[in-house]
This record gives structure tokens, C-alpha cells and sequence, in this order.
């Protein structure tokens, strides 16, 4: 079940999408959480800012994962995703403000609190994980370095590591994760086709990555590209590496 309902950010009303399990609210059971970004194209086609979702309602119902998701949609207008999604200024075109961190002040002081005041969830910060993809994956691990008293784990799917102009992160560099932090973070095989930057910050992230004691999962998926379809083959690997298994 996806239910959808309107939170308050940055002084404007956005839709947001809960995924419950099949089994909630039928025996009292509580859930762990995964919260992730670009909750549009998390669930359903017609949402989808391209048309084609990441169809995570269909994997979690036949799998009968036992897990929670909650999603804000993204800020469409002009170039806000891209400064709401961004711990660090970059450039593109024009120079993008970051503004990452009060985002992520958004969702743990704001968001996280009304899903575990509303619904069923196990809010300590060894259930409640992070992930997104592309802008997504970039602050999965930007919370996971800065923000890692709320989440233990996280899934960063084609992070846009490019922000950095190819050199490690200073939140990847200097961050501090807990023993216990668990990451899954890939890119897909073509997505560095004519991209060297990329391919030289994904491994030096990785590399540093691990310095820091990060239990990592990293993967160059073979014929992986930048879109929603690529991401959606990627689910039963990440929930797999951050323990979210299929009901037995």
C-alpha cells in the first residue's frame, strides 16, 4: 500500500508517498524505515518524472519485504533540485547553491519525526536507513557522513559524485561513520562511457570509502545507465547488502 499526503518544506506544501507493508497494522507489528528522495518516481509510472518509475511497490509487495519507505517528491522548479540535493556550490551552467544540509535538517528534525509519530516504525537509527539515486545518491552519502547518529545504512545508486570535479568529497573525506555503517553505492558500466572524472571519483570515493571503515558495497554494474529502469534492476542487491530481506 502507497499512501500519499502533503508535508510542509522550505515554506511551500509537497506531496509525499509512505509505502506500507502488506501485513501493517495487523498485529501490532513496528517496521524499519527507509527514507529516500525523489519519492516521484519511487512507486508509480504515471508520477514518474519520466514516465517510468522505479516500480519499488511492485518488488516490496511480491516480496513481502517487511520494510517501510517514505519519500518526499523533489523541488521541479529550475535548477532547485539540483541546489535542495547538493551538500556543496557547483557549477552547472550556473552557480548552484547547496543547500543539502538544511535539507537533510528538514528530514530528521522535521520529516522523520512525523512518520515515526504517525505510523508503526522502529525510529532508532539502527532501523532506519537512507538511499536515491543520481543527486539522491550523492545525499545518501552526504547523510551518512554528516547525519550518522539517524541512519545506519543507506543505498546510493549513481551518485552524482561529479559535483566534486572529480576530486573525494570533503563530507566523504572528512566525514565520520560508525563502525556499523553499511553502504551499497554503483554506477552503471555506461554512465562512464567518455567520463573519466567520473570513473576517477567513484573509485577514489570507494577508496576512501573504505579507509574510513565503511562496510561497503560497491559495483559497476555491467550495461547500468543513468534512468529508472537501470535503477529498478538494482533493488533486490541493495536491499539485500542493507539486510532488508524478502518475508521467509
Amino acid at each position: 500500500m502507497v499512501k500519499e499526503f502533503k508535508v510542509e518544506i522550505f515554506g511551500g506544501e509537497r506531496r509525499a508517498f509512505i509505502y506500507l507493508p502488506a501485513d501493517y497494522g495487523k498485529s501490532g507489528k513496528r517496521f524499519p524505515v527507509m527514507y529516500m528522495f525523489d519519492g516521484q518516481n519511487l512507486f508509480f509510472d504515471e508520477d514518474a518524472t519520466y514516465g517510468k518509475s522505479w516500480g519499488l511497490k511492485d518488488y516490496l509487495d511480491r516480496t513481502k519485504t517487511p520494510l517501510i519507505v517514505a519519500a518526499a517528491e523533489c523541488n521541479r522548479e529550475g535548477n532547485k533540485r539540483l541546489s535542495e540535493y547538493s551538500p556543496v556550490d557547483f557549477d552547472f551552467g550556473e552557480r548552484i547553491k547547496g543547500r543539502g544540509k538544511k535539507y537533510l535538517d528538514w528530514l530528521t528534525c522535521e520529516f522523520k519525526p512525523y512518520i515515526d509519530n504517525n505510523f508503526s516504525t522502529l525510529p532508532d537509527r539502527a532501523n532506519t536507513a537512507v538511499g536515491g539515486s543520481s543527486m539522491g545518491g550523492l545525499m545518501t552519502i552526504y547523510a551518512l557522513a554528516k547525519y550518522n547518529k539517524y541512519f545506519s545504512r543507506g543505498a546510493a545508486l549513481s551518485p552524482s559524485l561529479w559535483v566534486g570535479g572529480g576530486e573525494v568529497l570533503p563530507f566523504v573525506a572528512n566525514g565520520r561513520f560508525g563502525k556499523d555503517t553499511v553502504l551499497y553505492m554503483d554506477y552503471g558500466s555506461k554512465e562512464f562511457k567518455n567520463h573519466a572524472v567520473r570513473k576517477k571519483a567513484f573509485a577514489d570515493t570507494v577508496a576512501r570509502l573504505t579507509e574510513k571503515n565503511v562496510l561497503l558495497a560497491s559495483r559497476i554494474v555491467p550495461g547500468g545507465t543513468h534512468s529508472e529502469a537501470s535503477w529498478e534492476k538494482q533493488i533486490p542487491f541493495y536491499m539485500q547488502i542493507l539486510g532488508f530481506k524478502p518475508k521467509e
